[in-house]
């Protein structure tokens, strides 16, 4: 596997899995201009996982002090009085459930049949425009202090749409916090914490695939891309997070609709 293709790779899924721009899309474009590599290969499957357990990386550290409070409450919560973020750390675990149990029963089913450019076209561009709608109609007063079980699994079984390429994980859970009422920098929080329990989840199931298939030689290459992975996504999510504090998420609607209709044009050209 060609060095650059590694370093695109690990810094194109670093940079927009966590942004609500979907990073299927963008790696739907890494492929294209790399004619000869298939996703499906061993290798490419091994950094399938490297990069993904970067990205996990990224926001344990990003968020360490909140998960450690998260745990800490948690914990604390089942042998005596519930101390505050208690309910918030077994809400995300709960949110976690629809698209775990979707994914074992339907990833071969959106293997072969939602993984064409086109589909992937159409949903970035369309669920871009849901982003806008939400975040321009939203209330914007919740916080995630707030959070109801019956809000947080409402944002958990809007995550199994993302198992079809181009929808994003982070784009339809933000969008159906903000949908919900939720702040801009609240709803980003929440599906950034979302996605501790799917990323560990998705990875390993991955890697259970891959005990059998896995070459050696390319545990260089797996490494170098977690790494990268790892910088470009903190990056990513630092930035975010100060963007939303203070604006809303048009620059992000407006690069999906621009992206879609890029991949749009290339499928009908």
């Amino acid at each position: 596997m060609p060095l650059l293709l590694i370093v695109l790779l690990a810094l194109v899924q670093g940079i927009t899995e966590f942004l609500p721009v979907s990073s299927s899309a963008h790696l739907v474009l890494v492929h294209a201009a790399f004619g000869a590599y298939r996703p499906e290969d061993a290798a490419a499957l091994v950094l399938d996982v490297a990069v993904h357990l970067g990205t996990l990386g990224a926001v344990l550290v990003y968020f360490r002090r909140d998960i450690a409070r998260l745990v800490a409450a948690g914990l604390a919560g089942l042998a005596g009085p519930r101390p505050q973020g208690w309910a918030l750390g077994w809400q995300v675990a709960a949110a976690a459930i629809p698209v775990a149990v979707a994914g074992a029963l339907l990833k071969d089913t959106v293997a072969a049949h939602a993984r064409s450019v086109e589909v992937i076209a159409w949903t970035t561009l369309g669920f871009g425009l849901v982003l806008w709608a939400a975040d321009r109609w939203g209330r914007r007063t919740e916080r995630l202090d707030s959070l109801r079980l019956p809000q947080a699994l409402a944002i958990g079984m809007a995550q199994i749409l993302a198992l079809v390429p181009g929808v994003s994980r982070s784009g339809i859970t933000m969008t159906a916090a903000l949908a919900l009422g939720f702040e801009r920098a609240e709803a980003a929080r929440f599906s950034l914490l979302l996605s501790i329990p799917v990323i560990l989840g998705a990875g390993l199931w991955t890697a259970r695939d891959l005990v059998r298939m896995a070459d050696p030689t390319v545990a260089a290459a797996a490494g170098l891309a977690a790494l990268l992975a790892f910088a470009a996504a903190l990056t990513a999510i630092a930035a975010m997070m100060r963007w939303l504090a203070r604006a809303s998420f048009t620059p992000f609607v407006v690069y999906r609709v621009l992206l879609g209709g890029l991949l749009l044009a290339w499928v009908h050209s």
